[in-house]
């Protein structure tokens, strides 16, 4: 996969040839945990095309092109449309090469993945959450899916920054049809991958699907939370 081996990657300055590589490896090897088992509706990326359920990403229609800032951990994340605000934690590789996802805990939140750009960084920032978290119900990430193109997503960073988001697309996909060029794919700009669970229950209590929100950078700003 050789386009997909280039994909992502933080930048020649930013991040270090050992980030990349993280990132490289679980976006080719296409390794995120899945949800089940009663633990908690978190993401599971495997390889495919995924049909899209609703507009498939087009990155250049509706966010303008906002210009990529340095390299900042994401501290928060607030997305006004659907009620989410969150602190945001730092995930990495579990023992098993998969990707780390937020624990199943009473005060959800959501995760980024660290091998990942940050937030306005050119490249695809990768952000996990949980649609449910076992008993504590409601995840983080439940109400993804209402998001509808050109709604807002703000990160918080650690410099004291924000960067503003525009939703580009929702897609809700078959797991086993993850589509990882549209995901981890080369882009030559900032853009935000919001992944949860999503679709009805399996026998083992996780989910069938996965959603999927595409976003753009479309500003930053100083201070906002």
């Amino acid at each position: 996969m050789t386009r997909t081996a280039s994909a992502g990657e933080p930048g020649t300055t930013s991040a270090s040839p050992l980030s990349r590589r993280a990132f490289v490896t679980a976006a080719t090897a296409s390794l995120l945990v899945s949800c089940g088992g009663g633990q908690g509706g978190g993401p599971r990326a495997t390889t495919g095309g995924g049909t899209p359920s609703s507009t498939p990403p087009s990155p250049r229609a509706s966010a303008n092109s906002a210009r990529a800032v340095g390299r900042s951990v994401p501290v928060r994340l607030r997305i006004p449309a659907v009620g989410v605000d969150t602190p945001v934690m730092r995930l990495g590789l579990a023992p098993d090469g998969s990707v780390q996802v937020p624990p199943i805990t009473k005060h959800d939140r959501a995760g980024w993945y660290r091998h990942s750009p940050t937030p306005g960084q050119t490249g695809p920032s990768v952000i996990l959450g949980h649609a449910t978290v076992g008993a504590y119900g409601d995840g983080v990430f439940r109400h993804l899916a209402r998001l509808r193109r050109g709604e807002r997503i703000v990160a918080s960073l650690e410099n004291g920054t924000a960067a503003v988001f525009a939703v580009t697309a929702v897609r809700t996909v078959a797991k086993a049809d993850f589509p990882v060029d549209a995901v981890y794919g080369n882009v030559d700009r900032p853009e935000l991958r919001l992944i949860t669970c999503g679709g009805p229950r399996t026998d083992d209590d996780g989910y069938r699907d996965n959603v999927i929100v595409f976003a753009a950078l479309n500003s930053t700003s100083p201070g906002e939370r």
